[in-house]
């Protein structure tokens, strides 16, 4: 089983929060618990691996339209805001309309690309979703952001490279359609962050030499200790505070992490290419949106990067289309340990657990952080004899075939050395009430 979608903050960041003792914890758990509802409605490539359509602008049509959740869980909501009207005086929406505008100025100016699809498409995007949502993502179909806890994070429409990130996911379905496991799903995070960075530098008028590079600076409020969720300059250390713990991000092959959590780790080794554009870029020098972002832009874009890209296989694209700056970015690339005509790594299975132990680990979301719980089936308590009635009606013998959706979350059950991961969107009642069970902790 497998738990997919692409939300900004990493689930392991989320599941941390959750199981802390900090003010924040609850409205984690319940942006979690939401995420289930958000992730049905999500849409992936057809079956032939054709993307799927999009909607695009009739004529006359508004090229982007901002709703409102009103707090709530109704998609897309109510119309808040078009491309071409005033501001509406609702911070969230006027801030996701600057964005969206900046984002397609962007992708037309520097790129030459009508919207996501390449087609004009409308973008619609959703603001206010649930309450204390601490979370955004790109559901196949449209842009939702949640307003943040107000303890550990603020509005996700207030970084604009938030809104470059998820939108960018949007391109890569309708380009390289990069699956979102392992090495081609940290490939799709990291183009997100790379392109989000071209977005927040273009609007700050910033040079490669002059940005911070960091992404999502500002997402965090005031007390967390955290300058950003990532830093691709020196992926590891955005943050490191004793709620978040410390960024879990690498930047070098030598450190990449065999794992089958966050869909094999995607937010963790998305600091490696991330380190690689970051040195590309600033090798090249001057704006990176006309340097190392179209070298990047070239490869998403060019063919040869498919869904089952690793990342010596993107680096070898990358190369091939870089012309005068081609030794520029084959040293970036060798710089964190990645050969562009070597292969990647593969992925390393799990330490099944003990035979009496029933375990359940979360993981993917944004912030690609990890929540794990487990209790001892012979144990003589509420809890294990709840767990016991659960598992007997557990299907565990076969691996669901269900679409895996960047920033979304990712379930694994292990019983007696039997392990199946499920996506958050495919959970049965079964499996929801013992991952419920297991990772909030009450009988």
């Amino acid at each position: 089983m497998s738990l997919g979608s692409c939300s900004f903050v990493p689930p392991f960041l989320l599941e941390r929060i959750a199981a802390s003792s900090h003010d924040a914890a609850e409205h984690c758990r319940a942006t979690l618990a939401r995420d289930h509802e958000l992730r049905e409605g999500r849409v992936g490539p057809t079956s032939s691996g054709a993307p799927p359509r999009s909607t695009q602008v009739t004529a006359g049509g508004a090229a982007w339209v901002v709703h409102t959740a009103d707090n709530g869980s109704t998609l897309p909501g109510a119309v808040v805001r078009s491309a071409g009207d005033p501001a509406s005086g609702d911070t969230s929406a006027d801030e996701a309309a600057d964005g969206v505008t900046a984002t397609l100025a962007m992708y037309s100016e520097v790129f030459e690309r009508s919207s996501y699809d390449g087609n004009g498409a409308q973008v619609v995007l959703t603001v206010h979703y649930e309450q204390d949502y601490d979370n955004a993502f790109w559901n196949g179909q449209q842009l939702i952001f949640g307003d943040g806890d107000g303890k550990i994070f603020g509005s996700f429409t207030k970084p604009v490279d938030v809104l470059g990130h998820e939108f960018t996911h949007a391109v890569t379905q309708f380009t390289a359609a990069l699956t979102y496991q392992d090495q081609p799903g940290a490939l799709n995070e990291s183009v997100s962050d790379c392109f989000a960075m071209c977005l927040k530098q273009r609007l700050l008028g910033q040079t490669a030499d002059q940005a911070d590079w960091l992404v999502g600076q500002g997402i965090f409020l005031p007390g967390v200790n955290a300058r950003a969720l990532r830093d691709m300059a020196h992926p590891g250390t955005a943050y490191d505070d004793p709620t978040l713990g410390k960024d879990p991000q690498v930047g070098d092959m030598s450190d990449y992490v065999d794992t089958t959590d966050d869909n094999g780790g995607v937010h963790t080794n998305s600091g490696i290419p991330n380190r690689a554009f970051y040195l590309a870029a600033t090798a090249i020098g001057g704006d990176t949106w006309e340097g190392a972002g179209q070298v990047w832009y070239a490869a998403l874009t060019g063919g040869q990067v498919t869904a089952d890209t690793d990342f010596a296989g993107f680096a070898a694209a990358t190369v091939e289309v870089a012309g005068d700056h081609a030794d520029a970015v084959r040293q970036a690339w060798g710089t964190v340990g990645v050969d562009p005509s070597g292969a990647g790594s593969g992925l390393s299975g799990a330490t099944p657990a003990a035979p009496n132990v029933v375990r359940v680990r979360r993981t993917g979301g944004i912030a690609g952080r990890t929540l794990e719980g487990s209790v001892d089936l012979s144990a003589d308590d509420k809890r294990a004899a709840s767990a016991r009635v659960l598992v007997d009606r557990l299907e565990l013998s076969a691996e669901v075939d269900a679409e895996m959706f960047p920033d979304a979350f990712s379930y694994t059950f292990e019983v007696g050395g039997r392990a199946v991961t499920v996506p958050q969107q495919r959970l049965s009642n079964d499996q929801r009430a013992l991952a419920d069970l297991l990772l909030r902790g009450d009988g």
